[in-house]
C-alpha cells in the first residue's frame, strides 16, 4: 500500500506544480496589463478572484493531462509493478504535455497584450506563412521575452520533474515487495476509481448542467480581470472544437465586397465611419434624451399566432391581447432565428443570425456595440435577468464583455425554486427582478432592464394552483406565462419608476403553431413586439415590416438618444423595410410584403411562396425578379455580418477594447 501511496504522491505533486507554473505565467500577465486598472476602485479580493478562477480553468488542462497518466499508473499498481521504466514513460508524457500547454501559455502574452484576446483557434490561419511568423516572433522584442520565460520556466519544470521521479523510486525502492491482501487491492481499486472519476470531474469543471466554458472566468465589470482568468490552453483547446462544428464555418453565399456595397445601398450609407466598420454611420436623433428607464422581456418560444390579437381561438394570452391594444404594436415582426441566442444577439446588437451558429458560445468573446454599450455609455445601469444557469450558451461572458453591469441566474435563486434544468419558473424570475430593478432606480441613474423568460419552453412545468381554461400542458403553460406576465406589470405599476419607463415584449422566437405548409412554417420566426409605455407612448398599429435588428434602433429613437449605429437595423417609427432577412438551422428565410423566400445552402434548393399575414401559401410562385431581389437582400445582409464579425469590426472601433 506504501508503494501505491508514493506513486499518489507523485502525480499529485506534479498536478500542483503544473498549476503553480500556469498561475506564474498568469501573473507575469496581470503584470503586463496592469494599466488597464487604473483609476478602477477595485478591491485586492476583487482582483485575486481572477487568480482563483483561473486555477480552476487551469485545472481542467491539467486534469486532462493527468487523466491518462493516473489510469496507466493504477492499473500497474493494481498488477503490483512499479518499476522505473513507468515513471520514466510517465515523466516523460508530463514533460511534452506541459511543456506544450506552457508554449501556449507563454505565446499568450505577447499575443493578449496585442490583440486583448486570448490566443485561440485562428493562430492555425498563420501555419500557411510560416516564414512571416517565425519573423514577426524572432523580429519582435515581446516575443522574443515571451520565447525565454517559456525556455526558463519549461527547463525548471523538466528538472523538478526529474527530482519528483528519483525520489518516488527511491521511496519506492526503499519499501520491501508487499504480499497480495484482499483488504489493500480493495482500497488500491476504490482509491483509484475515485481519483479516475475526480479527474474526470476537473475536467467537466462543474456540476449542474453545462461542462465549464470560458464563461466561468466573467465575475465583474472589469474585462481585463475577466479576461486574466482565462487559461490560455484552454481557451486554445475550446475554440479549435467550436471551430471544427459545422455550424460555426464560415458561410459563403456571396462575394464579401459585393455583399458590403449592396448593404451600403439598401441601407442609404453614404458616409460611412471607416475607423469603425464599412457599414456604420452616425444617427442623430431630435430632441434630449429622456433618460426613461427600458425593461426589455424575452417572452420564450412566443409565436404571434399564439395571441388572439393575430387570431388565436384558445384564449391563450388575454394580457398580451390587451397590452396589444395599448402599445405600439408591430403586427408583422420576426425573430432573427429559430433560437434563444439568436434572439439576444440580434435584439441587442442588431446583428442578424447566421443559422445554426452561435455568437455567443465561442471561446473567442468579440465585442460588439450594440443597445447594452451605447445605454451604458449615456450613463444607464444595465442588468440581464435569465432564469438558469448564467453559463448556459456562455451568457455570463458574453453579457458581461458586451455592456451589462450585472447578470442575475440560477446561482443567485433558492434552490427550492428551481424546477428543472432550466432553472426557476416566469414568476419567480419577475418577482426576484421586481426590487432590484426599484433599489437600482433608487440610486438615481436611468436603468435597462433584459429579463429572459423560460416557462414557455419544454419540459413545461405548469404550477398545481394555476387555474387555465385549456387542458393541455402545451396551451397552459402559455396561459401560465402569460399570467406571470399580468402580474409583474400590475406589481410594478405600482413603483415609482413605471411611469418613466418603456417596456419592451418580445417573442425570442415562435413555435410550430397550426399546419405547416413549408419547409420553414413562418410561426417560428412571426413574433410579437409590443412597446408599451402608457405615460408617454400613444397606442399604434403598426404593420410595416421589422425585425429584431431593428430593437435597438428603434428603441434609441424613443429614448432621442444620438448614437453610431455599426448593426444592421434601423428604427422602424422613421423608416421603413422593404424586407426582412431570418433563418433556422438549415435554410434562409425573407419576407416581403405579400412573397416569402426560402434557400437551404446545403442542398442548394430553394422557393418563393405567397404569404398573407405572415401565413404561408403553398405553391412556389414562378417570379425570377422577385426572387433575384430576395436572395440578393438576404445574402448580402448575412454575408456582411459575417464579415464584419470575422473580421473583429463589430464594436465601437477597429481594435475596440472595452474596459
Amino acid at each position: 500500500m506504501k508503494r501505491y501511496l508514493y506513486a499518489l504522491r507523485y502525480l499529485v505533486s506534479i498536478h500542483l506544480l503544473g498549476l503553480l507554473f500556469f498561475a506564474a505565467f498568469r501573473l507575469i500577465l496581470f503584470m503586463q496589463g496592469y494599466d488597464y486598472l487604473a483609476g478602477e476602485n477595485l478591491s485586492v479580493l476583487t482582483r485575486a478572484e481572477a487568480f482563483a478562477r483561473g486555477v480552476w480553468l487551469d485545472n481542467v488542462v491539467a486534469c486532462y493531462i493527468m487523466i491518462l497518466p493516473l489510469t496507466v499508473v493504477s492499473i500497474c499498481a493494481l498488477l503490483g509493478y512499479y518499476g522505473k521504466a513507468l515513471f520514466r514513460g510517465v515523466g516523460i508524457f508530463f514533460s511534452l504535455f506541459y511543456v506544450l500547454a506552457f508554449a501556449i501559455s507563454a505565446a499568450d502574452i505577447p499575443y493578449f497584450a496585442y490583440f486583448f484576446k486570448h490566443i485561440n483557434a485562428s493562430i492555425f490561419n498563420w501555419f500557411g506563412y510560416a516564414g512571416t511568423t517565425l519573423g514577426l516572433m524572432f523580429g519582435e522584442f515581446s516575443y522574443i521575452v515571451a520565447f525565454v520565460l517559456f525556455l526558463a520556466l519549461s527547463i525548471l519544470f523538466v528538472f523538478l520533474l526529474r527530482w519528483l521521479r528519483q525520489r518516488t523510486c527511491l521511496d519506492i525502492h526503499r519499501v520491501s515487495d508487499e504480499k497480495f491482501h484482499w483488504p489493500n487491492e480493495l482500497l488500491m481499486l476504490l482509491g483509484s476509481i475515485v481519483l479516475i472519476g475526480g479527474c474526470m470531474f476537473g475536467i467537466r469543471g462543474r456540476v449542474g448542467y453545462n461542462p465549464i466554458k470560458v464563461s466561468a472566468a466573467y465575475y465583474c465589470n472589469n474585462t481585463f480581470l475577466n479576461q486574466l482568468g482565462v487559461s490560455p490552453a484552454f481557451n486554445l483547446l475550446r475554440s479549435s472544437l467550436e471551430a471544427s462544428k459545422s455550424e460555426n464555418r464560415e458561410i459563403e453565399l456571396m462575394d464579401d465586397q459585393e455583399a458590403i456595397a449592396r448593404v451600403r445601398r439598401e441601407y442609404h450609407i453614404a458616409d460611412s465611419l471607416p475607423e469603425v466598420s464599412p457599414i456604420a454611420r452616425r444617427v442623430e436623433n431630435p430632441g434630449e434624451p429622456t433618460r426613461q428607464n427600458v425593461v426589455l422581456i424575452f417572452m420564450e418560444s412566443m409565436s404571434a399566432e399564439l395571441m388572439g390579437h393575430f387570431g388565436n381561438p384558445w384564449q391563450l394570452t388575454p394580457f398580451l391581447d390587451t397590452i396589444a391594444t395599448k402599445s405600439l404594436c408591430f403586427n408583422r415582426f420576426f425573430s432573427a432565428g429559430t433560437h434563444t441566442n439568436h434572439a439576444i444577439h440580434s435584439t441587442l446588437y442588431s446583428y442578424p443570425a447566421l443559422m445554426k451558429r452561435n455568437s455567443m458560445k465561442g471561446a473567442v468573446i468579440p465585442f460588439f456595440a450594440g443597445l447594452p454599450t451605447i445605454l451604458q455609455d449615456n450613463g444607464y445601469s444595465t442588468l440581464f435577468f435569465m432564469t438558469h444557469e448564467s453559463q448556459y450558451d456562455n451568457m455570463n461572458g458574453y453579457l458581461r464583455t458586451n455592456g451589462f453591469d450585472r447578470i442575475f441566474a440560477q446561482e443567485d435563486y433558492p434552490k427550492e425554486k428551481v424546477v428543472n434544468s432550466f432553472g426557476v419558473q416566469d414568476d419567480f424570475l419577475y418577482q426576484y427582478a421586481l426590487p432590484v430593478l426599484t433599489q437600482t432606480a433608487r440610486e438615481g441613474k436611468p436603468f435597462f432592464a433584459a429579463l429572459l423568460s423560460i416557462s414557455n419552453h419544454p419540459p413545461y412545468v405548469v404550477p398545481k394552483d394555476f387555474k387555465a381554461r385549456n387542458n393541455t400542458d402545451e396551451l397552459r403553460i402559455v396561459e401560465f406565462a402569460d399570467h406571470a406576465l399580468e402580474q409583474f406589470i400590475t406589481q410594478a405599476s405600482r413603483e415609482e419608476w413605471f411611469d418613466n419607463t418603456i417596456f419592451v415584449f418580445v417573442g425570442d422566437h415562435g413555435k410550430l403553431v397550426g399546419t405547416p405548409r413549408s419547409d420553414m412554417p413562418l410561426s417560428f420566426n412571426h413574433v410579437p413586439l409590443l412597446i408599451y409605455a402608457p405615460s408617454t407612448i400613444e397606442p399604434r398599429q403598426i404593420d410595416d415590416l421589422g425585425g429584431q435588428t431593428d430593437i435597438a434602433p428603434t428603441l434609441l429613437g424613443l429614448l432621442q438618444i444620438d448614437y453610431v449605429n455599426n448593426g444592421f437595423g434601423v428604427d422602424l417609427l422613421r423608416e421603413k423595410r422593404p424586407a426582412v432577412v431570418f433563418t433556422s438551422d438549415d435554410a434562409v428565410g425573407c419576407v416581403n410584403d405579400s412573397l416569402f423566400y426560402i434557400y437551404k445552402p446545403k442542398d442548394n434548393q430553394e422557393w418563393l411562396l405567397a404569404h398573407k399575414q405572415a401565413i404561408e401559401q403553398s405553391g412556389d410562385i414562378a417570379d425570377p425578379a422577385a426572387r433575384q431581389s430576395l436572395r440578393d437582400y438576404s445574402f448580402s445582409i448575412l454575408q456582411t455580418a459575417q464579415y464584419l464579425m470575422s473580421n473583429g469590426l463589430t464594436g465601437k472601433y477597429i481594435g475596440y477594447q472595452p474596459r
